[in-house]
Order: structure tokens, then C-alpha cells, then sequence
């Protein structure tokens, strides 16, 4: 697992994130999750990359939680245990992704 902070001042858009992504070899899709919403602990058959365009989403690996923020990202090898809940002040939008083979 790898967490990534933004660190220039200014947040990146969505389409700037969109591209990196791609770059990368990434398909990407928006998830868009409301105040509140909780995603009960799963894990995928790939390795997931996430960055956050809007809001904040905590995460729990393995007992550890971290938040993250707009144009933070998080690198998460297959078949990791994980489970998210989104800050009760507003909605997250992040980009989803895996690498396309």
C-alpha cells in the first residue's frame, strides 16, 4: 500500500487527474459517494489506485485509518482487506481505477 499526498496549492481537476491516470495505463471511473456513506470491508481480485477529486474518504487497512483528501492518492495491491467511509461533511468524488492489461 502507498499513500500520496498533493502537496502544490493548487487541487488538481478532475480531467488533470483523469489524465495522469491514463498515462499510467489506468481505466479509470468516477465514484461519486454521499456524506456518511460506508463501504463494508472487501477486497478485489486487482490492484486498486484511487485519488480523491473532491471531499475527504477514510480508509481502514488492516486497522489502519487515514483520511484522504482532494488530489491525495492511494495505491492498494490486490486482495487487500480495506473499507471506507466518506467524512459526514460533504460528498467524495474520487477516481477508481485499474490497470488495463
Amino acid at each position: 500500500m502507498r499513500i500520496t499526498r498533493w502537496r502544490a496549492d493548487r487541487k488538481p481537476s478532475m480531467q488533470e487527474i483523469e489524465k495522469m491516470l491514463k498515462d499510467e495505463g489506468l481505466e479509470c471511473s468516477v465514484e461519486e459517494l454521499p456524506a456518511g456513506a460506508e463501504v463494508k470491508e472487501h477486497r478485489h481480485p486487482f490492484d486498486e489506485v484511487r485519488m480523491v477529486v473532491s471531499g475527504s474518504i477514510r480508509f481502514n487497512v488492516a486497522g489502519n485509518e487515514f483520511l484522504l483528501h482532494a488530489g491525495d492518492r492511494l495505491d492498494l495491491p490486490s486482495n487487500t482487506r480495506h473499507w471506507t467511509k466518506v467524512e459526514p461533511d460533504g460528498t467524495c468524488v474520487s477516481l477508481y481505477c485499474h490497470r488495463v492489461s
